[in-house]
């Protein structure tokens, strides 16, 4: 058996075990289900990474230099991106980026034919071993490839070793918020170019179509957060006012979705602002918290975020936000402990939901925006006579709330204050040996 084939073949077999006894797809048990589910995962990771392999060589095979020659020009084809989308069924613009995945992890060759390492060994380990995807690998490039002139060579080495571990068991969702955030750790003083950018990017466009007004825009984040935390506050109070109704069936029941209660409450902010309309819902949660490091903020140097943002935001933005109304600023020490909540004074229920928020960054679980989840006690208050304190505190939304409660989750918390870890514990039908997985910010976090 090659050798190189040994993993992808280790997965097939564990794909036929979990589909043994079943006809097809529908007819599995949920075990066999789940089981499926992940050795297809491993499956399609790990012929992802033997795609990228050959995408490398069948580009090497068809480089300008070779003329006639080129292997994707004797096959019929303008270049080796529309001979690898045309035999795989992936769009030009996919084969590209394969190829740029092969090229980056496969080994190379010095002038006189030694072989040298692949340009990123890290990242290549993890992309043959079937753990990382290679859209995932290929946005870790793409950054790696950005950085790699701002940064030392040993600064860039430990990144990668880094990010490809922090990647294993992500989303490309989740991959992608942490590469947004590992940009600017990387890469500080970039933030502000790339803010002005987004400023010079901003556009708002409205027209009317069919009868209705239609919106089309683009806002910079840090101008933007102030309009998303109302909007987003005023639809969680919805929700909230939801929960009161005695019969959710009723016909004057309110049944509109999401994106219609979105779009009211921008109508009622609009209306509110021109004094027409003074009866719009209490923006509960409805503030913008910026947290920065205190160094930072005295330097003028690194970045800061806001919360249920992934993009990061220079200093001077930091501080423009921080003069105007509604926003709270957070001040962080050395240790991660809060320094100061600008003008919110008193520890009481508002002060501990911002310190949570700033250690889950929202939904411990689901990673939804702060405004969109509540305060819960892990040790329940009334049954197990649990403290209102950070160490028995998490933030979910409904959804995951009613998902641990309902199905057996733990919930554990190492470390005390903003800076503790939250860690869920599934229960035996998930996982039988109920391996703690992370939660909240610290999944994100490189230094840790």
């Amino acid at each position: 058996m090659n050798e190189h084939l040994a993993p992808l073949d280790e997965a097939i077999s564990r794909l036929h075990a979990a589909w043994a006894s079943a006809r097809d797809g529908s007819d599995l048990t949920r075990q066999q289900s789940i089981a499926a589910n992940e050795a297809l995962g491993q499956v399609r990771r790990l012929t992802d990474s033997l795609q990228a392999e050959v995408a490398a060589g069948i580009s090497s095979e068809s480089r300008a230099s070779l003329g006639s020659n080129s292997l994707a020009k004797q096959q019929g084809f303008r270049n080796a991106s529309q001979l690898i989308a045309t035999t795989t069924g992936i769009s030009a613009g996919e084969a590209s980026r394969l190829i740029k995945v092969g090229e980056a992890t496969a080994p190379r060759t010095d002038l006189v034919g030694d072989r040298l390492p692949a340009r990123y060994p890290a990242v290549q380990n993890t992309l043959r071993a079937g753990l990382l995807s290679a859209a995932a690998a290929g946005l870790i490039i793409a950054l790696l490839d950005r950085v790699r002139l701002k940064i030392t060579p040993e600064h860039l080495a430990a990144a990668e070793k880094m990010l490809a571990e922090h990647a294993v068991s992500l989303s490309l969702d989740e991959v992608r918020k942490l590469l947004t955030r590992a940009e600017a750790w990387l890469d500080p003083d970039g933030v502000e170019p790339r803010e002005e950018e987004a400023h010079d990017r901003r556009h708002l466009t409205m027209f009317e179509r069919d009868g209705d007004l239609h919106f089309n825009g683009s806002l910079p984040i840090a101008d933007g957060a102030a309009l998303r935390a109302a909007i987003n506050g005023s639809v969680s109070a919805e929700f909230a006012a939801r929960e009161n109704v005695l019969d959710p069936d009723a016909p004057d029941a309110d049944h509109r979705t999401v994106p219609q209660m979105q779009a009211d409450a921008l109508i009622a902010l609009c209306r509110h602002s021109l004094g027409c309309d003074n009866d719009a819902p209490a923006m509960a949660g409805a503030t913008v918290v910026v947290r920065v490091g205190l160094e930072d903020l005295q330097n003028g140097t690194g970045y800061g975020t806001i919360d249920g943002s992934d993009q990061p935001i220079s200093i001077s933005a930091v501080r423009r936000m921080a003069a105007s109304g509604g926003v709270i600023p957070c001040v962080l020490g050395t240790s991660g402990e809060i320094l100061d909540w600008g003008r919110e004074k008193r520890f009481f229920t508002r002060s501990q939901r911002l310190a949570l928020a700033e250690r889950d960054g929202g939904c411990a679980m689901c990673t939804l925006p702060p405004d969109m989840t509540r305060a819960h006690h892990i040790r329940w208050w009334q049954r197990d006579t649990g403290p209102t304190d950070l160490s028995n505190g998490v933030l979910l939304c409904e959804s995951c709330h009613h998902r641990i409660h309902d199905n057996g989750w733990n919930i554990r918390i190492d470390g005390t204050g903003v800076a503790a870890r939250v860690w869920f514990i599934p229960p035996p039908s998930v996982d039988p040996s109920r391996t703690p997985r992370l939660g909240g910010l610290a999944r994100y976090d490189l230094a840790a």
